[in-house]
């Protein structure tokens, strides 16, 4: 087995999102740091990078700019407000969203509280800032951009321990546990260093709906997805549809292939190769692969049942494209198998 380098930040350690609100009620957070730690342990065979910091030419032109502000700023905002001691909350938690079906076109104020704006970007109430998220979303993008730098540098393939995920981020929008769109990002730099088509291919359980938004109208990033079917009741409920396949310029440059509960590995593989023979078909010179593991049988949080094999063959599928590839790592919260599954699928990429 060749050795894939695997680039983290101890950075990405500092976000704790502590919990989760589905629905009104508070749950214990999957999304957790030793994640990190449970991932690195199982890529003993892999050359550790820790990642360098980069400037943020390329994060502001995959997001807005009005967005990152408000992303670095509004915990501090939110601690120099009264709710810790009014109800108790150290987290910044969106309860008012200014969608739409409110505003109906009308000219609108920036609100005044930080409380009213926690909604202006973020789109669910599951996805909580506190200390420490801002860092280890800027530095899960650093380990993004470490990873491309090394593929353009002349490795085949380079994975990175991004944590938070981010395929859920829009250009000004978050959600979904996400905060940064790290496949987005490495996706942009591919372009800019010379490939003139780049593939993103996502194999978490969820569809990237943020990663869709960034590319859905351009033809030079291909963004491909399979996932369990939002239409039997999962995030991200309303995108993540077969007849979305994008618009403008961007038309047929977005492939969704939702797949039914209780899916194993035999469909599970063969809409992964339906993607890579998609993407090359495309001409796409340079694959991200948006690595989630939350497929796996195991998991909490998917009713997918992938396993560890399915994983390395997925890795082997893409891999014989014969491409560059940055795998981004995405969602996986089933702790005792997390770091043997993503082992699993970059030995079947570096085979």
């Amino acid at each position: 087995m060749t050795s894939i380098p695997v680039v983290w930040s101890p950075e990405t350690r500092r976000h704790e999102p502590k919990h989760e609100v589905w629905v009104g009620v508070p749950t214990e957070g999957t999304e957790v740091p030793a994640r990190v730690d449970i991932i690195l342990s199982s890529l003993a065979d892999h050359r550790l990078v820790e990642a360098e910091r980069h400037d943020d030419t390329i994060l502001h032109r995959v997001h807005d700019p009005d967005f990152l502000t408000h992303l670095a700023g509004v915990y501090d905002e939110w601690l120099a407000g009264p709710y810790g001691d009014l109800v108790g909350q150290d987290r910044v938690v969106p309860y008012f969203f200014p969608t739409p079906a409110l505003t109906q076109g009308m000219p609108i104020h920036r609100a005044a509280a930080v409380h009213g704006r926690a909604g202006e970007y973020c789109y669910d109430t599951m996805t909580l800032v506190g200390p420490g998220t801002w860092e280890a979303a800027r530095a899960a993008v650093d380990c993004a951009l470490t990873a491309v730098d090394l593929v353009a540098g002349g490795e085949q393939a380079a994975y990175a321990l991004c944590r938070p995920p981010g395929h859920h981020v829009t250009r000004a929008g978050y959600g979904g546990s996400c905060y940064l769109n790290n496949a987005a990002v490495a996706a942009e730099v591919l372009r800019s260093v010379g490939h003139q088509r780049v593939a993103v291919i996502d194999v978490d359980a969820h569809h990237g709906n943020g990663t869709q938004a960034i590319f859905w109208d351009r033809a030079d990033v291909y963004y491909g997805s399979l996932h369990v079917d939002p239409g039997a009741g999962w995030f991200p409920h309303v995108l993540g549809y077969a007849d979305e396949t994008g618009v403008g310029t961007g038309a047929g440059a977005n492939h969704n292939l939702p797949l039914p509960e209780g899916t194993e590995d035999d469909h599970w593989l063969t809409a992964v190769a339906e993607l890579v023979d998609w993407t090359g078909s495309g001409g796409c010179t340079a694959i991200v692969v948006s690595l989630g593991v939350d497929a796996a049988v195991d998991d909490p949080e998917s009713p997918l049942r992938i396993s560890h094999d399915g994983y390395r063959g997925a890795g082997a599928l893409i891999g014989a494209a014969g491409l560059p590839v940055v795998a981004v790592q995405e969602g996986g919260y089933h702790l005792p198998t997390l770091g043997t599954l993503v082992e699993a699928f970059l030995g079947g990429l570096s085979d």
